[in-house]
């Protein structure tokens, strides 16, 4: 494990039976208090993701907002929100998705990205691989192409990765359980 996992696991906060019994929810509230390590979190994915030409940044609502919108001003690109269901404003495409304790929608906006753009995905946590799906394909149904995805946890156990239906993308966690 780098150090960078480990300062990142010591501050990840385990919540039981959360959001239903049965669930550990990884809580990521304490890493935001942090400025030090959201720095160096910003670092590390911009480092990995050195060698990709990104046009845009997508984050997935809501955590992926959190990391999402710091890495595009970081590197510069624009910042595009894939929500759940109902929450943006202008016509939108959406995808349906299972969740490890349930099923939901995303949405994005029929304009964020254009024929050929290449996206980078960023959210929190890598699970059973559903929203990772769901994110690309909304942004293969625009147009886009999917370059490399970016997690600050993965949940090896759930076989996530194994999941993710486009194997060329590049999946890059910094800390997996």
């Amino acid at each position: 494990m780098n150090n960078l996992a480990e300062k990142l696991a010591a501050s990840i906060r385990d919540i039981k039976d959360f959001p239903k019994e049965g669930i550990v929810f990884k809580d990521i509230t304490p890493v935001l208090k942090n400025m030090a390590l959201i720095g160096e979190i910003m670092d590390f994915f911009t480092d990995k993701t050195r060698g990709f030409k990104i046009d845009k940044i997508v984050g997935i609502e809501s955590r992926g907002f959190i990391f999402g919108m710091p890495l595009a001003v970081k590197m510069n690109v624009p910042f595009i929100p894939i929500r759940k269901k109902g929450k943006l404003p202008a016509e939108t495409v959406s995808a349906s998705y299972t969740l490890e304790y349930g099923v939901s929608e995303l949405e994005i906006h029929k304009d964020a990205i254009s024929k050929g753009e290449n996206v980078l995905i960023v959210d929190d946590l890598l699970a059973t691989g559903g929203t990772i799906n769901a994110a690309e394909e909304l942004i293969v149904k625009l147009g886009g192409k999917p370059v490399c995805a970016v997690f600050l946890l993965e949940l090896s156990f759930l076989k996530g990765r194994e999941n993710i239906k486009n194997k060329k993308l590049e999946v890059i966690s910094i800390a997996k359980y």
